[in-house]
């Protein structure tokens, strides 16, 4: 199959880089913008507690919701407010509450709190739209803030903007630099790596060309399944797109390429090296591919909608990638011929590669200490598993300089630390039943008996009497592991024990969101990770015919998924992080086994290729390793070089992603897939193909340089190619 789609791309090169292009225009003008949200309840199945309670708010409390921002006033000096100050604020947010902003229902003109020392007072924001991360929303509260700086300008007075629609329109700006960052970065890696290379410009060039058009069509046919399918997509996820389209994609084009240049050594002419490397790359590529694309498919099953968004726009990203990998890069390399290497000429000689051969030595001569210590350095690292450590502060994440970041820290520190974002409990006692105020006055006591509990608000209650609200200050950071802690566990358990007969309780807010969250994270972790194997290991299993080859692989890039968690904790521990991201386990454990296993598969089906031309297993096994090698530490070296940029990035969580999966790439390719997987092939044997036995020499079998050699034919090593071939 892979065969004839190379031989049609290589003789109809314009034809197939018409449609690419076709695709390309077409998809960006006509596809839909990616929607985006910030909202972390927006990520959580409707069933759950704290979707459910902002619903009930909602209908029970309409109006009554959490503001969209906080404007929070102080004195440059730090010293209290005084009257004329107080009175200067009021007239400050009268004016912005004049200027009538699109999306802002009200500016409060008088403090909803003063701080215990009197030094800051704190005025909401209300909007009117329920989604405090809207964009348009987010606009009004920048020109908010450039309007209340000119205001406040040379006067005693400081106002810094906080709360979900600033944190939010931050976290935009902040990932636009990154996404900025990123694609700027990333291909001017990439073209220095080819540059070291192949020593050739256009080489250098063609492959980053080339993913700009798939960048350009994996983004459009993203856009048309959001929006079929109503979904939004994470504001983190652009980034990553981003890496993935890149590094993958010039993973699979290496791919290719290595084979191209192969197959000229070995004497053949440039159209047919090109239609025999598609040939013999192709279902290398489809099995990489495939395990990455259902490896990112699996998480629709996941109960966090971030993760559910995501994987469906990276499987799209990485099977457009395949398609391009197998018919616009033959395509276009096929117009440039043994062209595109100028103005080196190395492709025409076989390179001494002394490393790659002492490798494979290595490997074939000594499997047991080899596959020893190669199982054991990932073991010893894996043992900082032991330290990993939650961390739920979306705003940790930010860069400190960011003002929502600053006005939050400042509120944080004069307030109890919840009183920005509290918790609220909600009685339902339904079918319209008043509820007992005296009843509820004791419970309100057992509420605020609760150790980590500030302060908790007299109850608010519906026209009706059916449904009460209690709003509940914490003494924690709301979006501290300690607090998801005890929403999660005292507070709610109290909050159940204690209401008042045949009420429903339910907990809401950002607090008791996260808590939800991790108990989401909780589920996928027992699903989603066990289903993902599963599916990855059927992948490799029709690729390999067996079921020992597939079962090896697995795990060895599982014990490869705990390595790279366990470094990731320790090096971010002794940078003094308080924890890792929720999210970082699932990311790591998608990118590093689906991405990782594909170095795996490069020299799994290479070793198979050797054994199918009749060599002897040790023989085979170096030949194997030394022919992998130089594509290997190519393709990761690049691929890990792409998520490496993401360290750059002001963002905390995508330095934290950049670090583990760059690492984890770096770890699959030069330990797992160079060293444990061949030493473990030497030591099964022929039990590590069962029951499929790749001993037996294939009648379609390419005969290899070693019997092109034996049976006098050109082998690339013996004697050049000709200059003027192609």
């Amino acid at each position: 199959m892979f065969g004839r789609i190379g031989r049609y791309v290589v003789h109809r090169p314009w034809r197939t880089i018409a449609v690419w292009i076709f695709a390309a225009v077409a998809l960006t003008v006509l596809a839909p913008p990616l929607p985006a949200t910030g909202n972390d309840a927006d990520f959580l199945p409707s069933d759950y507690d704290s979707v459910r309670a902002g619903e009930l708010q909602e209908r029970a409390f309409p109006g009554s919701e959490r503001p969209a921002a906080l404007m929070v006033f102080g004195r440059t000096d730090g010293e209290p407010l005084s009257p004329a100050d107080r009175a200067e604020i009021s007239e400050v947010a009268g004016a912005l509450h004049a200027m009538g902003y699109p999306l802002v229902a009200e500016v409060a003109t008088e403090p909803q709190a003063i701080s215990p020392e009197g030094d800051l007072a704190l005025l909401p924001i209300l909007a009117t739209v329920q989604d405090p991360y809207d964009e348009e929303l987010g606009r009004s509260i920048g020109q908010l803030r450039e309007d209340a700086g000119s205001m406040l300008e040379d006067g005693p007075l400081t106002l810094g903007v906080t709360g979900d629609a600033a944190t939010g329109l931050d976290i935009r700006e902040s990932s636009a630099a990154t996404d900025a960052l990123v694609m700027l970065a990333t291909p001017l890696l990439i073209i220095l790596f080819l540059l070291i290379l192949f020593r050739s410009p256009l080489i250098a060039l063609m492959p980053v060309l080339i993913i700009l058009v798939v960048l350009q069509v994996a983004t459009g046919l993203i856009g048309v399944a959001a929006a079929l399918m109503g979904m939004p997509a994470d504001t983190s996820a652009s980034a990553i797109l981003l890496v993935v389209l890149f590094g993958v994609g010039t993973d699979y084009l290496l791919f290719v390429l290595f084979r191209y240049r192969e197959q000229l050594r070995a004497g053949q002419a440039p159209r047919q090296a090109l239609i025999r490397a598609v040939s013999r790359t192709g279902s290398t590529i489809t099995s990489a591919a495939g395990t990455e694309i259902v490896a990112f498919a699996v998480l629709i099953f996941s109960t966090l909608g971030m993760l559910r968004v995501m994987g469906p726009a990276l499987a799209v990203a990485v099977a457009v990638t395949m398609a391009a990998a197998l018919t616009l890069c033959p395509a276009v390399f096929s117009l440039l011929g043994t062209k595109a290497f100028w103005p080196s000429s190395s492709w025409r000689r076989e390179p001494r590669a002394e490393l790659p051969r002492r490798i494979g030595s290595l490997v074939a001569r000594r499997p047991l200490p080899v596959a020893l210590v190669a199982a054991g350095v990932p073991v010893l690292l894996a043992l900082g598993v032991l330290g990993f450590r939650s961390d739920f502060d979306s705003q940790a994440s930010l860069p400190d300089d960011l003002e929502s970041v600053r006005a939050m820290e400042e509120l944080r520190e004069a307030f109890p630390s919840g009183q920005s974002d509290p918790t609220l409990i909600i009685l339902d006692a339904g079918g319209g039943t008043p509820l007992d105020t005296t009843a509820l006055t004791g419970y309100e006591q057992s509420l605020r008996d609760v150790d980590g509990v500030a302060e908790v608000l007299p109850a608010e209650i519906t026209a009706t009497g059916d449904v009460a609200r209690f709003t509940v200050v914490l003494d924690l950071n709301p979006t501290d592991g300690e607090a998801v802690e005890l929403v999660s566990g005292t507070l709610r358990d109290v909050a159940v024990s204690e209401a008042p007969d045949g009420t429903e309780v339910l907990v809401g807010g950002t607090t008791a969101v996260l808590a939800d969250i991790q108990k989401a994270i909780g589920h996928d972790y027992r699903l989603v990770f066990p289903l993902a194997g599963l599916v990855i290991m059927s992948v490799l299993a029709l690729m390999l015919r067996g079921i020992v080859a597939p079962a090896l692989l697995m795990l060895s890039v599982g014990l490869g998924f705990v390595a790279t968690l366990g470094t990731t904790v320790l090096a971010f521990g002794l940078l003094g992080a308080n924890g890792l991201t929720f999210t970082l386990p699932v990311m790591v454990y998608l990118f590093v086994i689906a991405i990782g296993t594909d170095y795996c598969i490069l020299v799994v089906a290479r070793l198979r290729e050797e054994l199918g031309r009749g060599l002897e297993p040790r023989e085979a096994i170096g030949g194997a390793v030394e022919r992998s090698v130089p594509t290997v530490a190519a393709a990761a070296v690049i691929l890990a070089g792409s998520f490496g940029i993401l360290v750059l990035a002001d963002n905390a969580v995508l330095r934290q992603v950049g670090f583990a999966v760059a690492f984890g790439i770096l770890l699959s390719a030069f330990v797992i897939a160079m060293f444990l997987v061949p030493a473990a092939a030497g030591l099964l044997g022929r039990r590590m193909w069962w029951p499929r036995d790749p001993y037996r020499p294939r009648s379609d079998a390419d005969p290899g340089p070693a019997v092109r050699s034996a049976a006098g034919t050109n082998d690339g090593e013996s004697r050049p190619v000709p200059a003027g071939a192609g």
